[in-house]
């Protein structure tokens, strides 16, 4: 059986239609009519990539996605009829891994759960050789304690945020493109339109500035991002 995916969304039609897509792809998929119906099913048996829609009756996914967030580390996408870029902050800064909005072809969404996933079995394949602690000015990475500090104080990162922010420690003179930090950290190829890199960097920005942190978040216009004003311990 293929990776379990959990969809939840209250139009019948696009719940049936991204249901038979995902599960022709080999996914072994359950579909909810609300976002209180999938909690309870998590609950009691976790999948491994959820994908909510935001405006459902009860909870709505914004909620849903932090309830899980708060218990687990697992993929998240958010689905929206909105083009709104308030939905998309929110959105990220609840804590998903991505976000498409309606309409949208079941293709994208096939390749962002391919990749999403392919992720997180590479995250679970890395071996104890890997780098266990990185240092750039005041910030300290350790994968002991899955966190990045600030002096003594953690930095109050998501999984996502995290994972990117600690890719860049590992070499934090470097520019690096967009298409490489989608590579590495999420997963995606160049094929996959996201916005996603700009905003998590932009939340991390934000992060590193309210724990007071040397280190900053530089955007390299038309190329990336790289790490700067750190003074070197």
């Amino acid at each position: 059986m293929g990776h379990s995916i959990y969809l939840a969304d209250d139009e019948k039609s696009i719940r049936e239609l991204l249901h038979s897509f995902l599960a022709s792809d080999g996914y072994t998929v359950r579909s909810f009519e609300s976002g209180d119906a999938l909690l309870e099913a998590f609950r009691q048996e976790p999948a491994e990539l959820v994908i909510l829609d935001i405006m459902m009756p009860g909870t709505d996914g914004l909620a849903v996605c932090r309830e899980l967030r708060s218990v687990s580390d697992i993929p998240i996408i958010l689905l929206t009829a909105k083009d709104s870029e308030l939905d998309y902050v929110m959105g990220i800064s609840q804590g998903s891994d991505d976000y498409l909005t309606k309409p949208f072809r079941p293709t994208i969404l096939l390749m962002k759960v391919r990749a999403l996933l392919r992720r997180v079995e590479m995250d679970r394949g890395k071996t104890a050789a890997a780098v266990d602690e990185l240092r750039y000015g005041d910030l300290r990475y350790s994968a002991t304690e899955n966190a990045v500090f600030c002096g003594s104080t953690i930095v109050a990162l998501t999984q996502t945020e995290l994972r990117l922010l600690s890719y860049m420690l590992k070499q934090p003179e470097k520019a690096y493109s967009r298409e490489e930090l989608l590579s590495a950290v999420w997963g995606f190829d160049s094929e996959v339109e996201t916005r996603v890199t700009d905003e998590t960097l932009r939340r991390i920005r934000k992060k590193l500035l309210q724990a007071g942190s040397t280190v900053s978040v530089s955007t390299i216009w038309g190329f990336g991002y790289k790490l700067k004003g750190a003074e070197h311990t």
